[in-house]
């Protein structure tokens, strides 16, 4: 079932997803050589309790997991797609890096990503990020009241593939209201004019999630969270919480 959120709940939502801007801002400037992914995870919890918020990503177990998630960033780097548990791995230079976060505040869900380098950036991997950017952008202009789920999922599509990039299938984005994962599910490839129709209230979580290659497969690590790519390539992930409005679509997770 589709939610449709009152204007004084889409209210609520930007509060929650400005903890996640807040947080995803924080490990971004934190993200340097030598630091671990643990130490970036613990900064996110940071923020999390100074905004009297929670994680839904702690101790979150979907059907496909084998235990509950154990942090509350996911932390993605270079072959990973998303899903990656944080660890004492420590930055390298030239690494590439996916954080995923999302914050319940008052009853409210915020969820966003971010891909970025470490160090001495690739120019591959400056454009993987650009065209997942780009992606998202798009993603976001078709989120239009009159338009349909399909016109989002073409529109993210269309960036990626003209790129050259694979998309794994099977993964995308979500709605969000009360709940981090409610319906309609957002694909990030399909044909324009199918699917559900935007409504004014309806909240989604757009998610473009590009490999490098241009081919599609992935796998399950060992940890049973992680994606990966098949064949080693880099991958990229980003995200924002928006809002369907009469007015034209709302970021709830901005970062100013």
């Amino acid at each position: 079932m589709v939610e449709l959120k009152t204007d004084t709940s889409i209210d609520a939502m930007y509060e929650a997803g400005q903890v996640v801007a807040r947080a995803l801002t924080t490990v971004r400037e934190a993200a340097d050589v030598g630091v671990s992914l643990l130490e970036l995870d613990e900064l996110a919890h940071d923020v999390l309790r100074a905004a009297g918020a929670t994680s839904p990503f702690l101790g979150y177990r979907p059907s496909f997991a084998p235990t509950p998630f154990p942090a509350v960033v996911c932390a993605s780097v270079n072959d990973a797609i998303v899903h990656g548990i944080p660890d004492g791995y420590r930055l390298r230079d030239g690494d590439l890096v996916s954080m995923d976060f999302g914050a319940q505040l008052n009853g409210w869900a915020g969820d966003s990503a971010i891909s970025f380098t470490v160090g001495t950036p690739r120019p591959a991997d400056l454009r993987l990020i650009d065209t997942a950017e780009r992606a998202l952008a798009a993603g976001i202009a078709a989120a239009v009241v009159g338009n349909r789920i399909g016109d989002i999922a073409h529109a993210i599509g269309t960036v990626c593939r003209a790129a050259g990039y694979g998309i794994p299938q099977g993964f995308g984005g979500h709605g969000i209201g009360r709940q981090m994962h409610e319906d309609p599910g957002v694909p990030n490839e399909g044909r324009p004019g199918r699917g559900f129709p935007l409504r004014h209230g309806m909240a989604l979580a757009i998610e473009p999630m590009l490999i490098a290659s241009g081919k599609d497969g992935y796998h399950e690590a060992p940890d049973g969270w992680t994606l990966r790519t098949n064949d080693g390539s880099r991958a990229a992930h980003v995200e924002h919480t928006v809002a369907i409005t009469d007015g034209g679509p709302r970021v709830l997770t901005e970062r100013r």
